[in-house]
């Protein structure tokens, strides 16, 4: 076999980087033949010889643990054919030596116009002379350096490896990735105060912050108005503590040559005197609602000379010039309440005056009559208040509707007089008023006042005339009278088809049980002329007593019943009066043939064990002529003449016993006995 056709074996590797006390396998491969045996050769450097490591080794793989340029070549038979010399795998080993990347200065953000060097450190590289490998962003870098300067000349963020070379075939490990981020804006400070308000002897804090970078170099500014220059703060410090009022700003500096940041935006800290401001009002009221027209002054307690402006809340009164008082109506009201402070000069100020709150409920008026009825010829008082804690209210009074004109006018009933005397039946209201223009509050609800006269000009007529009716019911209600129209009126007040005005024709109008509730019912006649008043009630029962909706007079007679919703009663109705049990026969109704007085009171049925709900029957006294009272006066005084014609009897038979020592009963008349030693009459019956 001539030399053209010799066997060129194959090396590979399993890696072609010795790890640190590591290993890479060699394998050397010339064809399907057998009986091969190998020869290794190592170089240090291409220019070096080559190193035999082994021969007529029959291994055809091999592990190595230096770094170099390795080859193999085949041999067989006793005069040794070799085969051509295999392909060259450069190997490299991994030294111990660590390689670390720094940033100097240690900035992991830089802004524009700011550098910094990028270094790659070798730990425990002594004396050795190191060749550098880097990659930025996982790409192979063309900087050979130890270190190189890098700018903020894009926005995008870059990732530093680097590894040392000790020679071609020995090497660290790549580093651990180090990231700087850039930005083309220049950097900002951020200005931030734990108050703006410096309390009287006290001080705020303020702190300014760039980012999380190092190395920042503080300066500040303030200037003590508007317009003034900016005045520079001795101080490099992040923290400045200030007890004087003015505009604050900072910003901040670092590198060299130095680079600054943007100024901080103005942050206005206000310094407290000592002064106290109050707030007053005209009218002086402790309460104001939404709705009144009012006065609000500032006034500054110790302020000597100063020439004081003023500040309020809400901010709308804030208008120019800044005046102590400001009057304020309905269309001005916030909530959360007005209060005003002093200012001293552009920075200085008072503390916050005591807040005048504005409620935003409207109050309401109450009614309270001393009784419910008129008697014959007198009058009830009706007083009105107003639920409020505030004063200055004028009372305003109506009768029938509370849109019509009131009873009084705005001087005739001041606060001090809230009370009014009527003697008038009716519906009646009222409501407070005060200020100039006139704030009124709700009017009250309704109160009623009953006449006392039994003959009243108008009649309510209820159809079925009891007291207590079942939900299914439909209950007919008319007025009587010699009137031309009429209307039912109710407390608790409803809307129904009985509201409407009516004709006196007699026309009816109805109310359905299952639509209201328990009322007082009366007529009111188109002239302002009031019924008497009856009570109307809803039972959600299956028994219901049977009693006259209307009062009954002494003397007449008074039949009360059971109904049942379902059915008809049979015998064993038990009626009650007061809780007392009153009849408990075999009869189905109570009758009292001449009620009295004493007839008076609540009643209820019962049947089967089921109880009625219990109803007031009011009895009347008898209506007697007004001569009956001149009548009575004239038999007084004779009963009186007599008396007196008997003791002139009697003293002169007192006379004539004087010296007698007995006691003798001398009979002067069938009601009286005389006693002529205690000198003392007896009345017998």
């Amino acid at each position: 076999m001539n030399a053209a056709n010799k066997p060129k074996p194959t090396l590979t590797a399993d890696k072609t980087i010795i790890p640190v006390g590591g290993r890479v396998i060699l394998t050397c491969s010339v064809d399907d033949s057998a009986d091969w045996k190998y020869d290794w050769f190592r170089q240090t450097s291409e220019s070096s010889a080559p190193q035999l490591i082994r021969n007529v080794n029959l291994n055809r793989v091999i592990s190595v643990y230096q770094g170099g340029i390795y080859y193999c070549r085949g041999g067989r038979g006793d005069s040794v054919f070799y085969t051509e010399n295999s392909n060259k795998v450069t190997i490299q080993e991994t030294v111990s030596n660590k390689a670390v990347v720094t940033l100097q200065p240690n900035w992991p953000l830089i802004y524009s116009g700011e550098t910094i060097t990028v270094r790659c450190e070798i730990e425990g590289g002594g004396n050795t002379q190191w060749e550098y490998e880097w990659r930025e962003n996982n790409r192979v870098s063309s900087q050979k350096d130890k270190e190189y300067r890098i700018s903020a000349s894009s926005s995008s963020n870059v990732n530093f490896m680097c590894k040392g070379r000790r020679d071609v075939y020995f090497s660290t490990e790549w580093s651990e990735a180090v990231t700087l981020r850039r930005s083309l804006n220049k950097a900002k400070s951020t200005l931030t105060a734990d108050e703006t308000i410096i309390p009287v002897g006290g001080s705020v804090t303020l702190t300014c912050s760039v980012d999380s970078s190092a190395d920042w170099k503080y300066y500040w500014f303030r200037r003590d108005s508007g317009s003034s220059a900016l005045q520079s703060i001795t101080n490099v410090k992040p923290v400045n503590k200030v007890s004087e009022g003015g505009i604050y700003q900072c910003r901040a500096g670092r590198g060299d040559p130095e680079i600054f940041t943007e100024d901080s935006r103005a942050v206005t800290v206000w310094k407290t005197v000592s002064n106290k401001a109050v707030l007053s009002l005209q009218p002086n009221w402790t309460e104001i609602y939404r709705g009144e027209t009012v006065t609000i002054r500032c006034e500054i307690q110790g302020g000597g000379d100063t020439k004081w402006t003023y500040q309020w809340r809400p901010d709308h009164l804030n208008t120019s010039p800044r005046l102590n008082e400001h009057k304020i109506s309905s269309t001005d009201y916030d909530s959360g309440g007005y209060s005003c402070s002093g200012l001293k000069d552009s920075y200085s100020f008072t503390e916050w005056s005591n807040v005048f709150e504005v409620s935003s409920n409207k109050p309401k008026a109450k009614l309270r009559a001393d009784n419910r009825d008129v008697p014959v010829g007198g009058s009830v008082t009706l007083t009105c208040s107003v639920d409020s804690s505030s004063s200055g209210w004028k009372y305003y009074w109506y009768r029938g509707e509370k849109t019509s004109e009131p009873l009084t006018t705005q001087d005739a009933v001041l606060q001090s007089n809230r009370q009014i005397s009527v003697s008038q039946g009716g519906s009646y209201w009222c409501r407070g008023g005060r200020g100039d223009p006139v704030y009124y509050t709700q009017y009250s609800k309704p109160g009623f006042v009953w006449s006392g006269d039994v003959h009243s000009a108008v009649t309510l007529k209820v159809s079925p005339d009891r007291v207590q009716h079942f939900t299914s019911d439909s209950v007919s209600l008319s007025c009587e009278g010699n009137f031309t129209k009429w209307r039912v009126r109710s407390f608790p007040e409803d809307y129904s088809d009985c509201y409407y005005w009516r004709s006196m024709t007699g026309s009816t109008c109805n109310i359905y049980s299952d639509q209201q509730s328990d009322a007082v019912y009366w007529c009111e006649s188109g002239s302002g002329e009031f019924s008497n008043a009856v009570n109307i009630t809803i039972q959600k029962a299956d028994i219901i007593l049977v009693s006259p909706v209307h009062p009954v007079t002494e003397g007449q007679s008074v039949t009360l019943g059971c109904k049942l919703k379902r059915g008809q009663l049979l015998s064993n109705v038990f009626f009650y009066q007061n809780d007392k049990l009153i009849q408990n026969d075999t009869r189905r109704e109570l009758n009292i043939s001449a009620v009295s007085k004493s007839d008076e009171g609540f009643y209820k049925c019962e049947y089967s064990g089921e109880e009625s709900a219990q109803s007031w029957i009011t009895v009347q006294a008898v209506s007697r002529p007004e001569n009956s009272s001149s009548l009575i006066r004239l038999i007084v005084g004779l009963v009186c003449g007599v008396v007196f014609i008997i003791l002139l009897i009697l003293l002169y038979l007192y006379r004539r016993s004087k010296d007698s020592h007995s006691v003798r009963l001398v009979q002067t008349s069938p009601l009286f006995y005389y006693d002529h030693n205690s000198s003392t009459f007896y009345v017998t019956y």
